[in-house]
């Protein structure tokens, strides 16, 4: 056709397709978004769930918890447990089955913006970090150094802006601040000033809560904002298995509900060495010190927002070395959000962990493999879903801007398939095969679903090679390390997190914040 042809040509085509992608939907309409159902994956059935319940209330009964500091003792033995002569807390049945009825359910996690609001119940999955790794891993030149505030507060700024990241629990350590309790307060401070979505935390000490309370309500404005929607919860390793109470962690658990702070009750048992080697042994365990959490946290405060933090982890029973990337600890992770959906309870575990160094093929199938069984399985919680290196010694930006599109996929499948009457598209295919051009593209059900019914990945490349040459063979990394450095060449004091000057002003006043003024 010539070029200064006048007859119209047929609105479309490849660039129209792809304006059409461009332009985002309404979070409602979008193919994935958080807190969709699953539980469509059940590696254990009713059966063996009912044995496993039944198992961990023996393992109170008979065996207990020792360790807990004289606060708890008292708290859990006015609820009914009973301290032994050898200094163990037993729980008999009907404490454990009152502790279940009185636990928090129908849980909202709060963002500082309410659109990042996380609804807990029934089998809603949300997808987040956590850790607490002790090397940044540095992609473009393939080496591992220790993590600092700098690089936490990155961490945040990146998770904000990925849309199938739906919390930020700090995945790293800052290791540049030597003194405890400034690292927690800087911790809190660098994550609340990189992202507006629910953000996770710990302390290491009793001592710290008050301060970093304090913190949270300069943050919010004033207290009874903060306990009106607390956008920040505590993780908290209570026990430290097996079977034993981590006495200053539980005061910790105290301090934390006393504040009005939601809180993750932890149990990390690794199988074959601070757990039975068994995957369902290690199951039973989780859950026992679990329920024995809920006891403590019920009888303090019924109905607080409590994670059933059943998070059991691998051994290679090889060597002893945890293996955060195997199926077992897929199938582990499947199988305790079975256990939490078994309660009732709002519940979350570990996935997306890779023993891989480096953001490589090995870490995409490890990562993969982990993050779908727990969204197909249902988990509330799914932390460390993104970014994880190294059996949780290493973090990558670059692995987690490629975990948004790796979770993405995930929560493509959880959404599953639609059929009705519409999607079964009989009067599309009438159209197409006997009236119509024989083919789809231009269809206007085609053009209707494109962005609610399939998903494009944001850097994952799929060119033909020819296409691939022209563009100069782009590297999947090399493209992740810059989308990080387009996010962060942004001023980060510019960012929707960033406090107000007054607010933050008064918080370095306050206290002896590490992150260099923006």
């Amino acid at each position: 056709m010539p070029a200064d042809d006048p007859t119209p040509r047929r609105s479309g085509g490849r660039a129209a397709r792809k304006k059409r992608r461009s332009d985002p939907l309404p979070r409602h309409q979008r193919p994935v978004h958080p807190g969709m159902a699953g539980g469509q994956y059940r590696p254990l059935t009713q059966t063996q769930m009912d044995r496993i319940h039944e198992a961990a209330l023996t393992a109170l009964e008979r065996i207990g918890l020792s360790g807990a500091p004289p606060s708890g003792v008292k708290i859990m033995t006015g609820a009914g447990a009973m301290l032994g002569p050898d200094d163990r807390l037993r729980f008999p049945r009907r404490v454990v089955e009152r502790a279940l009825a009185l636990a928090g359910r129908n849980i909202r996690l709060h963002g500082r913006r309410s659109e990042h609001d996380l609804d807990l119940t029934a089998s809603k999955v949300h997808f987040g970090t956590a850790g607490a790794a002790v090397h940044l891993v540095d992609a473009d030149g393939k080496i591992y150094r220790e993590t600092g505030v700098q690089d936490l507060h990155d961490a945040a700024r990146i998770a904000d802006k990925l849309e199938n990241i739906h919390f930020f629990q700090r995945p790293m350590i800052c290791r540049d601040i030597a003194d405890s309790r400034e690292m927690d307060l800087n911790t809190i401070h660098a994550a609340c000033t990189g992202t507006t979505k629910h953000v996770g935390i710990s302390f290491a000490e009793a001592g710290h809560v008050a301060d970093g309370l304090s913190l949270l309500h300069m943050v919010a404005g004033s207290e009874a904002e903060w306990r009106a929607r607390p956008f920040a919860s505590c993780s908290i390793c209570f026990v430290v298995p097996p079977m034993k109470f981590a006495t200053e962690a539980c005061q910790v658990l105290e301090a934390c509900i006393t504040g009005g702070m939601p809180v993750l009750l932890l149990s990390a048992g690794q199988s074959g060495a601070t757990a039975p080697a068994p995957l369902a042994g290690a199951v039973v365990q989780a859950v026992a010190e679990c329920l024995a959490g809920l006891v403590y946290v019920t009888a303090m405060a019924p109905g607080h927002p409590a994670i059933f933090g059943t998070w059991p982890f691998v051994s290679d029973l090889r060597t002893g070395a945890m293996s955060g990337g195997s199926g077992e600890q897929a199938l582990l992770t499947a199988a305790v959000a079975q256990m939490h959906g078994y309660y009732d309870l709002p519940g979350g575990a570990a996935a997306g962990i890779a023993d891989a160094k480096l953001p490589d093929m090995q870490a995409g199938w490890e990562q993969m493999c982990s993050n779908l069984l727990a969204g197909l399985s249902g988990l509330n919680m799914v932390y460390e879903a993104a970014g994880m290196h190294a059996s949780l010694l290493g973090y990558c930006h670059e692995s987690l801007i490629l975990g948004n599109d790796l979770i993405g996929q995930a929560l493509r499948c959880l959404r599953g398939i639609e059929v009705n009457d519409d999607t079964l598209a009989l009067d599309v295919m009438a159209e197409v095969c006997l009236e119509g051009p024989g083919h789809y593209l231009g269809a206007q059900q085609t053009l209707r679903l494109m962005q609610s019914e399939y998903l494009y990945p944001d850097l994952a490349d799929r060119s033909t090679p020819g296409e691939w040459e022209e563009h100069g063979r782009p590297d999947l990394v090399a493209r992740a390390s810059a989308r990080k450095r387009e996010i962060l060449a942004a001023p980060s004091g510019t960012s929707a997190a960033a406090l107000d000057p007054a607010t933050e002003r008064a918080i370095r006043a306050r206290f002896n914040i590490h992150l260099p003024a923006q």
